[in-house]
């Protein structure tokens, strides 16, 4: 049963300069992916010129944001908050309308978001520099950190509310201002969103907001706009692609890409506490994550019970739509990703052995895809190594520990991993040895604390980090003093 949320027929926007200016490129309607036949609202993509008048906007900001105190400027964030606390319900809403995530995933999001937004208004008031000792008598040597200036942030579909969040939040308390341009299918809940933020009273050009294609929008902020920093989620050849542009123009950038995600199961593993997070991981979000578990690797000794027992679990995962009451699995976010997800579901059943697919029908029409868990593949199947971003699994036989880390590390990727066991000795171990960002014991891989650095190593990261303390660094630079009294 779904609930009854009512979501009015919504237009997107663009935010520029503290004004509501209507996109004049190409438009369309968006469905609700959790059923086609419901129309969510209209969307009109920005023009290039519309960008400079963003881009011009944000510099004829700079000056008075960034002169203000962190003190002020953190008085922002927490009446920004405030604002997304009061409209909970309705952001958590319409982005489950707009992109299919479950509203109950979408609450915690947006809850997150509240958690981000207070978190980086208290920097404003916190220590950021050192003191250094002169070699010279009577010199006084320190540093402090300074913004970047205007900076761009381009964010994608799978998080519609927080990683925009916990982007903005930092540049925005260390004092630069800020060119945002979403995903093109979050055109409408990040709409909502600068909507929401307008009434903590930002001034005028310090967030605006572009709705535009990646083509266009999005390669006018890399190539040619005036910025200082730019920072990017989305795909590994996209953001191949930013980040030699941006360093071609000597400017800073952030890039967070894809992942391989696999979580090591050990044979003295306890399964009835290990099964649910490798599940959540993998199925939460349809898979849509970053950081979801793609690859399971089982030592040999549990390996068949291990097999009973996700299947056992796996009962209870549910295909539904995206408002519904219980606790389901809702659709992925678009017909694109529909067709791409599908495309290694036909694989898998050509190629691989199904352990588990469910065989829930939907009522309504949707872009549903049926979670899958196959295994009777090598290491080298593109199954075991593309990411697919979907609702699809791959289970894989070791023999021991050094075998599953050296499958552990062999891909292109390095964002998060999991192992599952009650080994001190080898937990630590797994700690050093995985060539990855974000390492995890007896904890899934798709998740991170807001005030811990987010990031992976190889292909998945331009190796900075977002969240926590490290997005601070990223948003500033570190400028030495020395006065010689």
């Amino acid at each position: 049963m779904s609930q009854n949320y009512t979501i009015n027929h919504v237009q997107s926007g663009n935010y520029i300069n503290g004004e509501w200016v209507q996109g004049k490129g190409e438009s369309f309607s968006v469905k609700n992916p959790s059923d086609l036949s419901e129309t969510i609202g209209d969307v009109a993509f920005s023009t290039v010129d519309q960008v400079k008048d963003a881009e011009e906007a944000a510099r004829g900001a700079l000056n008075s944001w960034k002169n203000l105190t962190g003190s002020a400027r953190g008085q922002y964030l927490y009446k920004m908050a405030a604002a997304l606390e009061e409209n909970l319900q309705t952001l958590a809403t319409l982005a489950s309308k707009e992109m299919g995530k479950p509203i109950s995933e979408m609450k915690g999001e947006v809850t997150r978001g509240i958690q981000l937004l207070n978190y980086y208004a208290s920097e404003g008031v916190r220590s950021e520099g050192d003191v250094i000792p002169s070699a010279s008598e009577k010199v006084l040597q320190y540093t402090k950190k300074v913004p970047l200036g205007v900076v761009a942030l381009i964010t994608p579909w799978n998080f519609p509310v927080a990683i925009p969040i916990w982007k903005l939040a930092p540049a925005l308390i260390c004092g630069n201002t800020i060119i945002w341009k979403p995903a093109e299918n979050n055109a409408l809940i990040s709409s909502k969103l600068c909507e929401v933020f307008e009434k903590a009273g930002l001034p005028n050009g310090v967030l605006n907001m572009v709705i535009g294609s990646g083509k266009e929008a999005g390669a006018y902020l890399t190539e040619k706009a005036k910025i200082n920093g730019l920072s990017f989620t989305g795909s590994t050849a996209t953001g191949s692609t930013i980040a030699a542009a941006c360093a071609q123009r000597n400017i800073k950038f952030q890039t967070e890409m894809g992942g391989k995600n696999a979580a090591i199961v050990l044979n003295d593993a306890d399964l009835k506490k290990s099964i649910p997070p490798i599940v959540s991981g993998a199925f939460r979000s349809a898979g849509q994550k970053c950081t979801a578990t793609s690859r399971i690797i089982v030592e040999e000794g549990i390996y068949d019970q291990f097999i009973a027992e996700l299947k056992e679990e796996m009962t209870d995962v549910k295909l539904g739509p995206a408002l519904a009451e219980e606790s389901y699995l809702g659709p992925v976010a678009s017909k694109d990703q529909y067709e791409k997800v599908q495309g290694y579901v036909d694989l898998a059943h050509k190629e691989a052995e199904v352990i588990f697919e469910n065989q829930d029908k939907i009522a309504s029409d949707g872009y549903y895809i049926h979670p899958l868990i196959v295994t009777g593949i090598e290491s080298d199947h593109p199954l075991f190594k593309e990411e697919i971003f979907g609702p699809v699994a791959v289970v894989i036989k070791v023999k021991n520990y050094d075998e599953a880390v050296a499958l552990l590390n062999d891909t292109e990727y390095g964002l998060s991993a999991s192992i599952f066991t009650n080994d001190l000795n080898k937990a630590h171990r797994f700690l050093d040895d995985a060539d990855i960002g974000m390492v995890r014991v007896n904890l899934e891989t798709a998740g991170v604390e807001y005030q811990a650095p987010f990031g992976g190593m190889k292909q998945s990261s331009s190796h900075t980090r977002e969240q926590g303390q490290a997005a601070l660094d990223f948003y500033t630079s570190t400028k030495t003093c020395a006065v010689h009294y």
